[in-house]
């Protein structure tokens, strides 16, 4: 089957045409003046699904802008290319797959064909193997070498395989069940497993070991760490199976490690990474939070893979996140996008969205690896909303570039303190106002005076407290964060990213720019440790090479 191929250069479509001759026309488009004129703007530019809403109103578009949006969408064929991507069809074209992370949350009957069989079957497997075993650990039936239950499970993972994981363990903790802490180990430096394992006892900790070719160098190091931790604290190697488990393709490699086969969960070459956690990599989420709680996760992800499906355009979240992106970065110059959540649980959005976004559509060829005519992915950042107003906001209220945030609230929190997150609600709210209505000339003088300063202070200060606004924003809003929104939320991210990459011809499931990094610093180590006496390939990097040595020699 032929995977699906972008149709032509985008950029030489007529709708591109016509989107720069529509983006000339609003050069000087006040949102402000928009929502004068338009009693009705917020509710011809906001929609509710899959138990989110999304407001887009404060955005530098008319219905007009939007309808062309739309029709650049079609133009590209993206209605094909999602069909593509759920049928199977062999979409990351540099590595003949298909990418179907979307199979994961897939109900029992469904049918998916990869290669002439039925994945569904294998995925439902999984689904029950992990129900087992979460069951067994919750339950206490899990028992370490000296009989104890496990009350802490650490994932040893990296990028994918902890993100993700970290980001949905952490904005679920209210659905945490008692007895069991979950904890992430990723970098490399050995302060980071220092500061772990000094919270943990090696007779009831578990470890998952995801790495699907088990040779991933961060991970495997950390491993060998907790292995060799574990051994030290009074494990056995005979016991060993009982504290560690992996996630992997390379069962051989895991069960020379120590671990038996029947702990072994497989991984498949349709799912990437950044789209996994919804797999047995989600093991952490689901000793976290249940297997129920982990399949209304699922269910809430299904939901918004069918919304993506069959809402029309006009009205459907991914694609209008995806098509506001493109009209920001390739019309209006925008090279970022901010990630604001106003929620404390979902602190960490804004990195896995970073993967998410900047691993898939970081891409400079299209799917045939001719150039690409226009700007692709943007630079993803942010944080926590109110910590991030006293600190970068001021950028995106009064600095000299655009920058597009997508603002992402509850309505209800888990944890109620006065009136906290009614000011916590009013913040988010206030901040995309005050983006989106700036303080003019006019209102920074009319305030300075209020205030009593002559008017060579009214006039000296008055640059100053001008704010330009007319900056576009999104808020989404939930009404709590739940498994099942949570899930829609995350997806939504993920079909965003998949319709931007399919517009712009390009392939959002590889990553051969963090392959290289890899191979070079096998190189670089072996420099390191002088078991490779060549020098390097650059000046720079063989100087730095000097200077550890050097300092290790002293």
């Amino acid at each position: 089957m032929a995977y699906y191929q972008h149709p032509l250069d985008v950029t030489a479509l007529p709708t591109w045409k016509a989107l720069q001759e529509h983006r000339a026309s609003l050069q000087s488009f006040s949102m402000r003046e928009a929502f004068n004129k338009d009693a009705q703007r917020f509710d011809h530019l906001s929609l509710s699904s899959c138990g989110l809403f999304l407001d887009y109103s404060k955005n530098l578009i008319t219905l007009e802008t939007r309808d062309l949006l739309v029709s650049l969408a079609k133009e590209c064929g993206l209605e094909q290319a999602i069909r593509a991507q759920f049928d199977g069809e062999p979409i990351n074209a540099s590595e003949a797959r298909p990418a179907l992370h979307t199979a994961l949350r897939r109900p029992i009957g469904d049918t998916v064909m990869v290669n002439g069989s039925d994945v569904m079957p294998e995925v439902q497997r999984v689904l029950h193997r992990m129900t087992e075993l979460v069951g067994r650990v919750h339950d206490g039936l899990w028992r370490g070498y000296s009989e104890k239950p496990i009350t802490d499970v650490v994932n040893i993972g990296i990028g994918g395989s902890f993100l993700g994981p970290q980001l949905v363990s952490e904005a679920l903790l209210p659905f945490a069940q008692r007895g069991v802490r979950c904890h992430y180990l990723a970098n490399i430096d050995g302060s980071s497993f220092h500061e772990l394992a000094a919270k943990l006892r090696a007779e009831t900790t578990l470890f998952i070991v995801s790495s699907k070719s088990f040779s991933t160098l961060e991970t495997l190091k950390n491993a060998q760490a907790a292995r060799s931790w574990y051994l030290a604290q009074g494990g056995s190697e005979a016991e060993l199976y009982r504290h560690f488990i992996a996630v992997s393709s390379n069962t051989q490699a895991a069960v020379a490690f120590g671990i038996h086969e029947e702990n072994v969960f497989p991984m498949w070459d349709w799912v990437g990474g950044r789209y996994s956690l919804w797999s047995a990599i989600g093991l952490p989420i689901a000793m976290s939070i249940g297997m129920s709680n982990f399949k209304e996760l699922l269910s809430g992800a299904y939901s918004m893979d069918e919304h993506f499906q069959s809402a029309p355009f006009e009205q459907n979240m991914p694609v209008l996140l995806a098509l506001l992106g493109i009209w920001y970065g390739n019309f209006w110059g925008a090279q970022s996008q901010a990630i604001l959540p106003y929620d404390h649980y979902l602190r960490n959005i804004t990195k896995h969205l970073q993967q998410l976004d900047m691993e898939s559509n970081g891409k400079s060829v299209l799917q045939d690896g001719q150039p690409v005519a226009c700007a692709t992915g943007p630079v993803i950042w942010g944080g926590v909303g109110c910590n991030g107003q006293h600190a970068y906001h001021q950028l995106l209220h009064q600095g000299t570039q655009l920058i597009p945030a997508d603002f992402i609230v509850p309505v209800v929190s888990y944890n109620p303190v006065a009136d906290h997150h009614q000011w916590l609600y009013a913040n988010c709210l206030s901040q995309s106002q005050a983006l989106m209505l700036g303080k003019t000339r006019e209102e920074a003088e009319t305030e300075l005076r209020s205030q009593g300063l002559s008017e060579a202070e009214v006039q000296r200060l008055a640059p100053h407290k001008v704010i330009p606004g007319n900056r576009p924003s999104n808020t989404l809003v939930l009404e709590r964060i739940s498994p099942r929104r949570l899930g829609s939320l995350v997806a939504m991210y993920e079909h965003k990213v998949f319709a931007q990459s399919a517009i712009w011809g390009i392939n959002a499931f590889d990553q051969w720019g963090v392959e290289l990094g890899k191979d070079l610093g096998k190189s670089v180590y072996s420099r390191l440790v002088g078991s490779d006496t060549k020098p390097a390939e650059d000046a720079s990097t063989q100087g730095l090479i000097e200077f550890f040595r050097g300092r290790h020699r002293g």
